[in-house]
């Protein structure tokens, strides 16, 4: 299947596509063919926006096309196991927006349905692969900054929409700590390499009963611990900093890092700022899934470490 090219489809006109768009317009090995969407109005005027082959009036009428490999699941929240468990039903591999799931169990049932089908499943953390992230590790894992200590982030933005899906409901995954808090964790999780023993966390909650803010703490094995807040309602807010016994790293843009970017190395009150060229920031976890689908190889972001995130 080495020469083969993955046909992709929208499994809705979220505006999370935008940011798909792009990298499957240029990479060599994937192709977006189709959209679908709840009217055929919609995807209509969609697919002539966006210039897409084919635009579909149903979500089942897109995973019934013989053509599509791939689907892209930006669905809200709470829909994100229902139709991607759907779609590997249907014969395809899925890209699904973070939270994979609400629930382990959410995401054990996900597995279980991959593995039947035989199809590869990964979680959209698009900040895992590019090479800032990688670079972090790197400086981590060879001792830069000593034996680590402390990891502290934030991501925060006002969200002002009040019919915004994340406002709404605390049970169809709305709330700050799923839509953001989620990458923060995650990035801790990644820099040490383990699980958390222990988390702690409290909210501020808002009048549909969602975390408008959300502070949360991890502690892992060997005395590491964590610390991270969430927020619709502080202004845009988002950082990572790792320290160890021997220095700092500072990460200015974690989570949506750009093309060129830089970090901070903070060793004996001297400040090292390390380059970082990068990519565009989706490309990474779409030529993920052709490696995994065409190659064979493992996803970065496994079922197994998207598990255990929506476990913490």
């Amino acid at each position: 299947m080495t020469n083969k090219t993955l046909n992709w489809g929208l499994l809705s006109t979220a505006r999370i596509n935008r940011a798909l768009n792009p990298p499957l317009q240029v990479s060599k090995r994937n192709h977006l063919l189709a959209v679908a969407s709840r009217s055929q109005e919609t995807a209509y005027a969609y697919a002539k926006e966006k210039k897409i082959p084919r635009a579909y009036g149903s979500y089942e009428a897109l995973l019934a096309d013989p053509e599509i490999d791939v689907i892209y699941n930006p669905l809200p929240n709470h829909l994100h196991a229902v139709w991607t468990i759907k779609a590997v039903e249907a014969g395809k591999h899925v890209l699904c927006e973070k939270p994979l799931a609400l629930t382990v169990a959410e995401v054990d049932a996900i597995r279980a349905a991959a593995h039947k089908h035989g199809r590869v499943v990964a979680e959209a953390f698009m900040y895992r692969h590019h090479p800032q992230t990688l670079k972090v590790q790197e400086l981590v894992k060879d001792g830069s900054i000593g034996s680590l200590k402390l990891i502290r982030g934030s991501f925060s933005f006002i969200l002002s929409r009040e019919e915004d899906i994340r406002l709404l409901d605390p049970a169809m995954g709305g709330g700050s700590i799923w839509d953001v808090g989620c990458y923060p964790i995650s990035y801790a999780r990644t820099v040490v390499g383990e699980n958390p023993l222990e988390v702690f966390g409290w909210q501020v909650t808002g009048k549909t009963g969602i975390d408008e803010t959300f502070v949360g703490q991890l502690r892992f094995a060997g005395d590491v611990h964590a610390q991270f807040d969430s927020s619709f309602v502080i202004p845009f807010h988002s950082f990572m900093e790792i320290v160890g016994s021997d220095g700092t790293l500072s990460i200015p843009t974690p989570f949506k890092p750009g093309v060129n970017e830089r970090i901070f190395l903070t060793r004996d009150e001297k400040i090292e700022t390390i380059k970082v060229k990068g990519q565009e920031l989706y490309l990474g976890e779409v030529e993920d899934m052709a490696d995994a689908i065409l190659l064979g190889k493992d996803s970065l972001v496994t079922l197994h470490d998207s598990r255990v995130n929506v476990a913490v």
